[in-house]
């Protein structure tokens, strides 16, 4: 007997979400019938597709192969969604976005104002997180991500939005009690506030000048993975921090902040836009990554 389409979309599903009952919230479907429609696929094709345990479901080996199938019928019906939503001639419709913390520098405020007043019919869903979000498994439409460059992945596509100039900066109250350092060796006589990056280690001061480039490590009483908190710090007066141009200059002309060895730059990141496989843009997604390519673009 030929297993149906929707049927193997369900079972797509079923294991995505790890459970009948997450399953049975992304569907919209009763529990009791997404068991009994998996039950009666199994009983279609002749074997077991899933192991229930009591806490857990678990995929056959047959049923990582019917899986690929599944995922298969499930990505095509996506792409006709996909599609006729790029046709659309008004943005509408649900916007699942990822974020980092520290998206604030980007001026997320105004842009979102301008966002919502001008496209009234989309519903955007906003993830902040340090954590970079599993796109597929979280159902996300887009995420922003700011790093040097991005591992690679065939199942996504990351398209620039803007460049972020790096450099060193404490505050007056900072440099006036602790002098200010004249060269990169005089750092290591100076209170440093590290940035954990994703992988849980600090991130060093890369340094240049010219042809000339150096690493130091920065070292200091709080690391942490929060651009904010540790600027937050950096204002206070408790070290030297590494921060992006964009998101220093309003705080150095407010005083807030002096630049530490101007003559020196750390590397530049990247601000991504990341979406899921080679599929069509929809119409929402399009102007939403347009809008804010255009609004760093005027800052």
């Amino acid at each position: 007997m030929t297993p149906a389409a929707d049927d193997l979309i369900l079972f797509a599903h079923v294991v995505s979400s790890g459970s009948f009952t997450g399953a049975a919230r992304r569907t919209g479907l009763p529990k009791s019938t997404l068991s009994r429609r998996i039950a009666a696929l199994e009983s279609s094709l002749g074997e077991r597709l899933l192991t229930r345990g009591t806490r857990a479901l678990t995929l056959t080996e047959f049923g990582e192969g019917i899986l690929q199938h599944g995922q298969r019928v499930l990505d095509e019906l996506n792409a006709v969604s996909d599609m006729a939503q790029h046709r659309q001639v008004i943005p509408a419709g649900q916007l699942r976005v990822s974020l980092p913390p520290e998206f604030q520098e980007l001026s997320l405020l105004p842009f979102l104002e301008t966002f919502v007043s001008r496209y009234p019919q989309v519903q955007l869903k906003l993830d902040v997180s340090p954590h970079r979000v599993d796109m597929h498994a979280g159902h996300f439409d887009l995420a922003v991500r700011i790093a040097r460059q991005l591992p690679d992945d065939n199942t996504l596509v990351a398209r620039p939005l803007t460049e972020l100039p790096h450099g060193l900066y404490a505050s007056p109250t900072y440099l006036s009690r602790h002098g200010v350092p004249g060269t990169p060796s005089e750092l290591s006589r100076h209170v440093g506030l590290p940035l954990i990056t994703s992988n849980g280690e600090p991130l060093p001061w890369l340094l240049s000048k010219g042809d000339e480039s150096l690493a130091i490590e920065p070292t200091g009483p709080v690391a942490a993975n929060s651009i904010s908190l540790q600027s937050a710090l950096a204002m206070s007066g408790v070290g030297i921090f590494g921060l992006s141009q964009r998101f220093a200059k309003p705080l150095v002309q407010q005083g807030r902040l002096q630049r530490v060895l101007p003559e020196w730059a750390l590397p530049t990141f990247t601000a991504w836009a990341v979406t899921r496989g080679r599929r069509l843009l929809p119409l929402h997604t399009r102007v939403f990554v347009d809008l804010l390519r255009d609004t760093l673009a005027q800052e």
